[in-house]
């Protein structure tokens, strides 16, 4: 099992929920063509919060941590179901 500091967790989180945003945007064609625009604010999340976990560049340890969190009993976000 992993051990996740709050800092990492809120990074996998932030990546997380990056992805999610951009399949929901590319997704659907009358988004897509904003793309750029719609995934700035979560591509600016997950950037500082890979800086502030010390995450940026460690892309192994970064996956190794999404990958705990979808294996654990609770969502991306911290709540069960």
């Amino acid at each position: 099992m992993t051990t996740i500091t709050a800092s990492e967790r809120a990074a996998a989180q932030a990546y997380l929920r990056l992805l999610e945003s951009t399949q929901a945007v590319l997704t659907d064609p009358q988004l897509a063509p904003y793309a750029g625009v719609m995934l700035t604010h979560p591509m600016a999340e997950a950037d500082e919060a890979l800086r502030a976990a010390g995450l940026a560049g460690n892309e192994a340890r970064l996956l190794r941590l999404v990958s705990s969190l979808r294996a654990s009993p609770t969502n991306a976000w911290g709540r069960t179901g």
